[in-house]
């Protein structure tokens, strides 16, 4: 009788044992400088929230594709100027509200309002007004057609937030995703309980804690010690073949929409001719930048696309490194004794690492650059808002971002009236074959005026523990979908 309370006892303890693994822990190297999505640029913010504790109309799944989120279908107009939304029922906020379309209506509103900080305000600009029909019905009328509405509201920039939850949100969001926000220890991490209430299929994880470690060396520490379960950037690529190796690990290399760029301020003194942006590119060898930095992890690209889209143009033949041909560029723009710029950092170790190789091949053809490293609340502030820059290195996640290079108020300050009437046609466009025409001639258009650096695709580079699985490979967003995670024992 003892032995078989005993094996019961065995069993029981088993069972509690399998239970408890419903939580998971994920480090990330940034923590986010605040939780509001549709008030910052901070990508950061995204890697927390989006599809976790947020919700749109829209979302895009796995492969990068829109599927339908708080709208669970839709209607267009014959002329393209009117989208009609049937929204879920039954839906509420996580402090009980009642999900209906007026909270649609604020959340737009609000968006593209004159004073609105939401960083991707220019997407949304289009939108004539937003009619809440009824509770489960809303209208989206525009200035004109956009084939990209779609894709649009299914940013993070675009989620739905309840009008009397403003004021609290960038601590403690209340969205009407499958995830709760339950704490923050401001430093260290951010813990998400699952929502019992949840509209849609419920989370398999019960409690989700994003742990924030920036230092390389501690973060391949907490991987090897399980206080963290997954890294799903890991900081460190070199440490990679030492987890592939690992039975207790699985490597995760995938892409990005991270268009990895050495970011110009094309009204700052040289940099605003054409000729000096030129000399630039051709002193870049970004073969060396993407071994040195990120230890052969990286796509080279000549313009700011992502290569895995199909409208993508292999640009890098464009400017080959060449520092003969920079010099020479310098000298006919009238610096033959070269000049000296800034080279402001972010955190990122492809920031920081991609630096100091940068640094050394512009100083090979005689570009001095001084080098700030920053935190990110000091870059959004200096470089991003404040466009107090020479050069900086940064990746721009966003998902299809070649629009920026329409807005000349964003923070490299480039205007060019020929690129805003391309991208201004191809909001009116819906045949893909149509649209991507327009997009490769935006690509060109850019990469032939040297606005930017292009250097590389920033690949995705996770480490997760081997029993985990759900983890997104790619990131068609920057976020991590905890949706479908869930440990397999």
């Amino acid at each position: 009788m003892k032995t078989l309370t005993f094996t019961a006892a065995m069993m029981l303890g088993a069972s509690v044992a399998a239970a408890q693994q419903t939580e998971l822990t994920l480090g990330l190297q940034l923590e986010p400088p605040h939780l509001d999505p549709t008030g910052a640029a901070a990508a950061a913010i995204d890697e927390v929230v989006y599809a976790n504790v947020y919700e749109g109309l829209t979302r895009f799944a796995a492969d990068g594709s829109v599927r339908p989120a708080l709208a669970e279908s839709w209607d267009i107009s014959d002329d393209g100027m009117s989208y009609t939304f049937r929204l879920r029922s039954g839906v509420t906020f996580h402090d009980g509200a009642e999900f209906t379309a007026e909270d649609v209506k604020f959340s737009l509103e609000r968006t593209t309002a004159e004073d609105s900080t939401n960083a991707q305000k220019a997407l949304f600009e289009g939108i004539e007004s937003v009619n809440a029909i009824d509770d489960t019905t809303v209208e989206i009328t525009l200035t004109e057609p956009d084939g990209a509405l779609l894709f649009n509201l299914a940013w993070g920039d675009a989620v739905i937030i309840d009008e009397s939850d403003v004021e609290t949100l960038k601590q403690a969001p209340v969205g009407t995703g499958p995830f709760k926000f339950s704490n923050w220890v401001q430093g260290d991490s951010i813990e998400l309980v699952a929502n019992d209430a949840y509209w849609g299929e419920p989370a398999k994880l019960t409690k989700a804690t994003f742990k924030f470690i920036s230092d390389p060396t501690a973060a391949f520490a907490a991987l090897m010690a399980g206080d963290v379960d997954a890294f799903p950037v890991f900081p460190a690529p070199e440490n990679l073949p030492q987890f592939d190796a690992d039975p207790r690990f699985n490597v995760i290399v995938g892409s990005t929409e991270g268009e990895t760029i050495l970011s110009t301020n094309n009204q700052n003194g040289p940099l605003a001719d054409k000729r000096v942006r030129q000399a630039i590119a051709h002193a870049i060898d970004r073969q060396a930048i993407i071994d040195g930095a990120m230890f052969g992890y990286g796509t080279p690209i000549g313009t700011h696309f992502a290569p895995h889209n199909p409208a993508y143009v292999d640009l890098t033949g464009l400017t080959p490194h060449d520092p003969e041909k920079a010099k020479a560029l310098l000298a006919e723009a009238g610096f033959a004794d070269g000049f000296t710029t800034t080279l402001k950092l972010p955190p990122p170790s492809y920031a920081r690492r991609g630096g100091e190789i940068i640094a050394a091949q512009l100083r090979n053809v005689g570009i001095q650059t001084e080098i700030s490293n920053l935190e990110w609340a000091q870059w959004l502030e200096q470089v991003f808002r404040g466009k107090d820059f020479g050069l900086t290195i940064v990746s721009h996640t966003e998902p299809m971002d070649i629009g920026i290079y329409a807005r000349p108020d964003y923070y490299f300050q480039y205007d060019d009236p020929v690129v805003r009437a391309m991208m201004s046609g191809l909001a009116s466009m819906s045949v893909p074959e149509d649209r991507t025409a327009v997009l490769q001639a935006v690509q060109r258009r850019i990469s032939e005026e040297y606005v930017n650096g292009y250097l590389f695709q920033l690949a995705k580079t996770g480490v997760a523990d081997v029993r985990i699985k759900g983890l997104w490979e790619n990131s068609p967003t920057q976020a991590n979908d905890l949706t479908e995670v869930y440990w397999e024992e």
